[in-house]
């Protein structure tokens, strides 16, 4: 009976694995979509959403099935609570891709992204799925000290971000209010998409921890432990 209560608690966490590696992948196609004028590969994106809304979904349910026949508690109980949490922020993930897959769709078969702005765009998306792909690995490993990096990781995001409104403020910015919106709202998709992949990890430390992140900026994560 115990051994089949802990494989139910691993099956949530496989789950939330394999979330992170679609959602992942997603924004990956969804940016190739984007910067190549792909339209076959945009709408393949779009209608993969449901995949990620159906592992949302599921995972909702065996959490909340192990919620009301087990009654966990302690760690158990962070693990159900924490899941679910990390669930929702995974199918915003979902989401955030399916917008940037929008939007090439929508310019079809203009370019939405100026020549200009590629390499800003291009290097949002790749931070955006390394971020993704080590929350992923943090799942898996519950590696404390990587889980608490990502925070420093994503700080090049935010400079992106940060960047791209630099460049629209220019003077010698000459692509229009439209491209100019297109390009706002997809900054602010990669940045989102990764503050998702961080709150993730974060979560992953309260889950081992019982504590949350920030309050374990000035220790050594090793220095936390607790029992079940």
């Amino acid at each position: 009976m115990r051994e089949a209560y802990h494989e139910e608690l691993d099956s949530i966490g496989e789950g939330l694995v394999e979330m992170a590696n679609l959602v992942g992948s997603a924004m990956g196609r969804a940016t190739s979509a984007l910067l190549d004028t792909d339209l076959q590969l945009a709408e393949s994106v779009i209608s993969a959403h449901a995949k990620a809304d159906d592992l949302q979904r599921d995972l909702e349910d065996r959490a909340i099935a192990v919620l009301a026949r087990q009654q966990p508690v302690a760690t158990d109980l962070r693990v159900v609570v924490t899941s679910l949490r990390m669930s929702a922020d995974l199918e915003r993930c979902a989401v955030l891709a399916q917008h940037v897959a929008k939007l090439a769709r929508l310019r079809y078969p203009g370019q939405a992204v100026p020549q200009d702005m590629r390499r800003t765009i291009l290097e949002m998306s790749q931070l955006a799925q390394r971020l993704m792909a080590q929350a992923a690995d943090v799942l898996i490993t519950h590696d404390l000290d990587a889980a608490l990096q990502m925070e420093q990781d994503d700080d090049r995001i935010d400079e992106l971000h940060r960047s791209i409104f630099q460049h629209l403020m220019d003077d010698r910015w000459h692509h229009g209010v439209e491209t100019a919106v297109d390009v706002t709202l997809l900054g602010r998709y990669y940045e989102r998409f990764a503050d998702h992949a961080v709150s993730v990890a974060r979560r992953v430390v309260f889950l081992v921890t019982g504590e949350h992140a920030d309050e374990l900026a000035t220790d050594p994560p090793t220095a936390h432990t607790e029992t079940t």
